[in-house]
């Protein structure tokens, strides 16, 4: 039942994470749009910076930004924050559930560095309260008044964590926690800046005071910090699925490019919907990039073994039984693991054979299995089963 509970609560974490994380993008995407889209014209009401026109499901909207705030306050707002609170809510909850609590299987790989789950995960939490703190003193800064400076040095900043955690953490948990990072920087934005200063610029509004100006330039800046990380975050969520970009030699490097090409392909959009012209280099620049993240993914494991010359299929079935079907096998006999993951059974000769290209992905091109080497395959063992590939995996 225990298992029954924690998968059940884990797949209705995972709907809530993804469900809130489309609101909370998409408002960005769409209030980045509105805010470089608006336009200027003689006749706006006092205080206004411009308006919008726009269509959609059938109707018509007019939209005005004021540049601080109206001189009268409406009767209802509409906060946009709940999207972002639900999200990284849900995301932490995952992280603990899955990553924190199966360190040894998630968080851990022993061979890249010898630590207890309850200490990676220790690690794991503090340096998202730490990063946070660095992240909001760069932004407190002199630094930001120059704002290619300091994304620069956050690019650098955020690169830099990136190879740490690759040298802490198996490759998925340093992905995780990347990810887990960059979220918990955009929801502090929320929380911390956001939020709290538009409440300062409603209450200066009801006690008849004007709203101080820097109150929206503070949030306005963030704001555009979290449209910037957006498409990097998207990437680390959904990159536990693939395994030749986390359990691979240039892991660090894929990330470092998918934090340049993200934000590169956010500044094509956000120059069009200002009506700046469409910089078409950046297509350019992250077709490249994707050229270059794709070349690395082959680059192979983190560390190679000395070549077999040939292997039996004997041999491989003798591996993968005693490395991988404790998990793998119509009754798994690893705790806490109630059927095979994803379905895929390896614990017959039929079964090996049949997800050969799977095992290639995951434990020869990649060391994403075992899941922190918990079973402890070595080198030599991974090398075997790569010959018996490359000589077509051969049923002899």
């Amino acid at each position: 039942m225990d298992v029954v509970i924690t998968e059940s609560v884990s797949a209705i974490l995972r709907w809530i994470h993804v469900v809130a994380a489309i609101g909370w993008i998409g408002s960005s995407f769409y209030f980045i749009h509105l805010d470089l889209s608006l336009k200027p014209r003689g006749g706006l009401p006092e205080g206004v910076k411009g308006e919008a026109w726009q269509v959609h499901g059938g109707g018509f909207y007019h939209v005005l930004k004021y540049l601080v705030a109206p001189a009268r306050l409406p009767d209802h707002l509409t906060w946009f924050k709940w999207e972002a609170y639900a999200t990284w809510l849900s995301g932490f909850a995952l992280l603990v559930l899955v990553y924190y609590i199966s360190g040894d299987l998630y968080l851990v790989d022993k061979s890249v560095l010898a630590i207890s789950a309850p200490a990676a995960a220790a690690v794991a939490f503090v340096s998202l309260l730490v990063a946070w703190l660095a992240y909001e003193g760069l932004c407190r800064s002199p630094l930001a008044r120059h704002e290619v400076l300091l994304a620069v040095v956050g690019y650098v900043f955020l690169v830099a964590l990136t190879y740490c955690f690759t040298r802490v953490f198996s490759g998925r948990g340093a992905f995780t926690q990347i990810g887990a990072l960059i979220g918990t920087i955009m929801v502090a934005n929320v929380f911390v800046i956001i939020i709290p200063y538009q409440k300062k610029a409603v209450a200066a509004l009801l006690s008849g005071t004007a709203p101080d100006p820097w109150w929206g330039e503070i949030g306005k800046q963030r704001s555009v910090h979290n449209n910037y990380l957006t498409l990097p975050v998207i990437f680390l969520m959904l990159s536990n699925h693939y395994p030749l970009f986390f359990a691979t030699r240039y892991n660090w490097v894929i990330v470092a490019i998918v934090l340049a090409i993200g934000p590169v392909i956010r500044h094509f959009y956000n120059m069009r919907h200002a009506g700046k012209g469409s910089p078409c280099w950046t297509w350019g620049v992250a077709a490249a990039g994707v050229i270059a993240v794709v070349l690395l993914s082959g680059a192979g494991p983190p560390k190679r073994a000395v070549a077999v010359p040939a292997a039996t299929f004997a041999q491989v079935k003798q591996i993968v039984l005693s490395r991988c079907s404790m998990c793998h096998a119509q009754e798994p006999l690893w705790a806490g693991i109630a059927t095979a993951p994803k379905g895929i059974r390896l614990d017959d000769a039929e079964q090996i054979r049949q997800h050969a290209a799977l095992i290639d992905v995951h434990a020869v091109r990649s060391h994403a299995m075992p899941p922190g080497n918990v079973t402890e395959i070595t080198p030599q063992e991974r090398q075997v089963i790569a010959a018996w590939l490359a000589a077509g995996a051969p049923m002899r």
